[in-house]
């Protein structure tokens, strides 16, 4: 029987990285900066300055990529979405009458 070799990849189930973001943030900086462009596409049409449309589009970009990483970096690569979904969850179950807990008879036929 001839050996085999079988290469092992190492990265399997690891969340994809870029730099330090990790996952969907990935998505969040890519989608951000796609908005920026066309806010600096609507200020520009609208005759506002160049210079001034780049300074609010870098400003805003700055704060953007500041955020996003500090996102990456507290929460990981499914904490915000953990974050959100735990706000959806009620803080108290209020029941206005017991019928819930009585016991249903069933009759077999």
């Amino acid at each position: 029987m001839a050996n085999s070799v079988y290469k092992i990849n190492k990265g399997i189930n690891k969340p994809i990285e870029f730099k330090g973001l990790k996952a969907q943030y990935i998505w969040y900086l890519g989608a951000g900066v796609l908005a920026l462009l066309i806010v600096f596409a609507i200020l520009y049409f609208l005759g506002i300055n160049p210079f001034v449309c780049l300074s609010i589009v870098g400003i805003s970009g700055t704060l953007l990529v500041i955020q996003i990483y500090r996102f990456s970096k507290a929460y990981g690569e499914h904490g915000l979405g953990k974050k959100l979904a735990y706000r959806q969850v009620p803080h108290a179950i209020r029941l206005k009458s017991r019928g819930v807990f009585r016991k249903v008879k069933t009759t077999n036929k």
